[in-house]
């Protein structure tokens, strides 16, 4: 190599010493200004280094005239460019680079599409007026923005860096954007850094739809987005970061989402805690989550439909939305699948002003608990209709505040090992447990629903444990009126517990209950087995009833006997044996055929063979009752 070359006749001092420095691998500062063309000359022509040095183009401070153009070139050395400004976009699409780092320089705009880096990619803390055109960018290295300003003109885009390929982090720490980011079909190895990002308006979006990041990506600490964060189809090997993170909305473009991830992968965790602001929709839909989506202190903001949508999400660990979590607008979580817990603890939820749903968790899959109490307050009606909970439900402690004439909760058809109902105060609204399972239901009389459907609820246990006289209010506040099933699956886990009383009491009202529905016959005669054995479940009454009878014709016919008839031999007469005679249908005693009372106590005898036949029809037919529970 020859220490002597020169640089190209009619270059001026500056850009001699730029040429030297160059061969000596060393800072060029000091110098003005160079033309945008030596500095092109000075990389394809590769002057040989000096002896003991690698040569590499390092400018400090320097104004770079005119364009520069590296287009489809191939340039051996790193190029460092630290405060400088220059005149025109460079453009290096289609080039080959070693390394490119800008660094507190100014420029209007970038042009690297299908550029090649063998190592790293560095535009940080730059001000850039245009765009930042970075498609098909691959990276060996690292691609970092850190800390750049980019106003593009009107309806261009900020940084278009669609299909980019980075063979290890990408960092966007502090990046001001002024228009849309977009690292759509990215693919990122290692991790994606966005932390204090600021994508502002006008249509200030941040498209990264079917993005592929192996590591985790980093969206917290103060970063924030006025238009839509579009991960759609998005596939993320570890966690995702939503910390402090600000995100006001679609913005310009009506109908999209504030944060949009449906049928995305994420293999680690959601963590959108302390401090998340969303005003506008996010959905969660059809999207595969390895790890928990962590919610808790998240403020989200929808009045006007849906706030959060995790329909169909599977969830391998917790939802936790614990600790102030706020959603304006339905939190809709149908059909997802949770492995952990699902966890509303102290939030606060309230349905948007066209819908009457705060929460809808129809057909839900929870493998743990399903915690919605505990200072919980629902500003509309709870759906968990369909749910299977693989422990238990719990609305201890939560305040359901519903329209008048809606339902506060509806938990029709959900199976679950236990439901609590110990609210912190009567709910303002219907709950439905039509068709729901359940090993045990806990709940507490001061704060009973007042209006309650049990239809077809089932249940081994209920706590606490009232006697039926207590409980039985409880089955009495369907809106829609009387239903047997309640009365029956009442009935049924006081006497599995032994409590024969208690049960035999809540069938009897039952039987009551239903009396209003029967016709005027039917309502009659249920009205005479009433009296006379309780439908069969007081059988003691009818011995009673004998009993005085049988005492009170005895007496009578003591007095007046009653004459013989036909011809004799008669037996002698007994008033008691008589009386039985009279009273029991279908037993022949003797004494009815030998003798016959007259005048008045034809009455009596008539009295009591009818009422002999009430008693015995009306105890056949308890008994029949009875049996057939057996």
């Amino acid at each position: 190599m020859a220490d002597d070359d020169d640089p190209p006749t009619g270059w001026d001092e500056g850009e001699c010493r730029m040429w030297e420095a160059y061969r000596r691998g060393e800072w060029c500062e000091g110098v003005p200004e160079v033309r945008g063309e030596a500095v092109r000359q000075l990389l394809l022509i590769t002057p040989p280094p000096r002896s003991g040095h690698l040569a590499r183009l390092r400018l400090r401070g320097v104004r770079i005239r005119g364009e520069l153009d590296l287009s489809e070139g191939v340039v051996r050395g790193a190029v460092r460019l630290r405060r400088c400004r220059l005149d025109g976009t460079p453009h290096l699409d289609g080039a080959q680079l070693e390394a490119l780092e800008l660094d507190e320089c100014r420029l209007p705009g970038l042009r690297a599409h299908s550029v090649r880096v063998a190592r790293e990619f560095k535009v940080t803390r730059c001000t850039a007026n245009g765009t930042l055109d970075l498609r098909s960018l691959t990276v060996g290295t690292h691609l970092s923005l850190d800390g750049t300003k980019v106003r593009p003109g009107p309806g261009e885009a900020a940084i278009d860096a669609r299909s980019v390929a980075v063979d290890e982090s990408l960092s966007a720490t502090g990046l001001e954007c002024a228009g849309t980011f977009y690292l759509t079909n990215a693919r990122v190895q290692d991790l994606l850094i966005l932390r204090g990002a600021t994508i502002s308006t006008p249509r200030g979006n941040l498209q990264m739809s079917e993005l592929t990041v192996g590591g985790g990506l980093y969206m917290g600490r103060g970063f924030s987005c006025a238009g839509t964060v579009n991960l759609c189809g998005a596939s993320i090997g570890a966690s995702l970061e939503l910390l402090d993170a600000t995100l006001t909305g679609p913005g310009l473009d009506a109908g999209d989402y504030a944060l949009h991830l449906g049928c995305a992968q994420i293999g680690g965790d959601i963590q959108a805690e302390r401090g998340l602001v969303v005003d506008g929709p996010i959905t969660l839909a059809d999207t595969s989550i390895r790890g928990s989506v962590v919610l808790k202190g998240a403020r989200l903001n929808h009045p006007a439909g849906t706030a959060l949508t995790a329909a169909r999400a599977h969830i391998g660990g917790d939802l936790d939305c614990r600790n102030g979590l706020s959603a304006h607008g339905t939190v809709d979580l149908c059909d997802a699948r949770i492995g952990g817990s699902l966890l509303l603890d102290g939030a606060e939820l309230t349905a948007p002003g066209g819908d009457s749903s705060a929460l809808s968790a129809n057909g839900i899959d929870v493998g743990g608990v399903a915690h919605l109490g505990r200072g919980l307050t629902a500003h509309g009606r709870i759906g968990i209709s369909n749910a299977t909970v693989r422990s238990y439900v719990s609305f201890h402690g939560a305040i359901l505040d519903a329209a008048g004439a809606e339902e506060a909760l509806a938990c029709r058809g959900t199976t679950a090992a236990q439901l609590s109902l110990q609210f912190a105060q009567s709910p303002k609204g219907h709950v439905a447990l039509s068709r729901t399972k359940v090993m045990l239901i806990r709940d507490s009389p001061a704060h009973w629903p007042t209006s309650l459907r049990v239809d077809g609820t089932v249940y081994d246990m209920l706590r606490p444990t009232l006697p039926a006289a207590e409980r039985l209010p409880w089955l009495m506040r369907d809106p829609e009126g009387f239903k047997p099933q309640p009365y029956e699956q009442l009935a049924a886990v006081y006497q599995r517990h032994g409590r024969d009383a208690d049960a035999r009491t809540v069938l009897v009202v039952k039987q009551r209950s239903l009396r209003p529905t029967l016709a005027f016959p039917a309502r009659l005669w249920s009205l005479l087995q009433d009296a006379a054995v309780g439908y069969g479940y007081r059988p003691l009454r009818a011995v009673w009833l004998l009993v005085c009878l049988l005492a009170t014709g005895s007496a009578l016919f003591g007095t007046w006997h009653p004459e013989p008839v036909g011809g004799g031999p008669y037996p002698r007469f007994q008033p008691v044996i008589y009386t039985l005679d009279l009273l029991l249908p279908l037993v022949d005693l003797g004494q009815e055929r030998a003798y016959e009372p007259s005048g008045a106590m034809q009455w009596v005898g008539i009295i009591l063979i009818g009422t002999g036949w009430l008693l015995a029809t009306t105890v056949a037919a308890g008994a029949g009752r009875v049996l057939r529970r057996t």
